[in-house]
């Protein structure tokens, strides 16, 4: 369900704007973008698993805070963000 630790270290790394980077926005997103993967594909299997669902949607409303707060603060990063991600269709 969860993304490992490698995959986690992975994203930071690919994601960071300076290289001791680890609470970005755009590090938080990218990880909660990858858990939310994660998890969708394990309700997609388990559709009666009610807590994960509760989780789930817990976390989409947090990356949401966060593209608000980068989408108000730098609109620049917030759109090469979004790029890079595939979030708006």
């Amino acid at each position: 369900m969860a993304i490992t630790q490698q995959r986690k270290n992975e994203l930071i790394a690919e994601f960071r704007t300076h290289e001791s980077d680890t609470g970005s926005p755009e590090v938080q997103i990218a990880v909660l973008t990858a858990e939310i993967n994660a998890l969708n594909a394990h309700l997609q299997t388990h559709k009666k698993d009610f807590h994960s669902q509760r989780g789930l949607l817990k976390m989409v409303g947090k990356r949401r805070h966060l593209l608000k707060y980068l989408r108000e603060t730098d609109v620049q990063r917030y759109r090469e963000l979004i790029q890079r991600l595939g979030l708006r269709r």
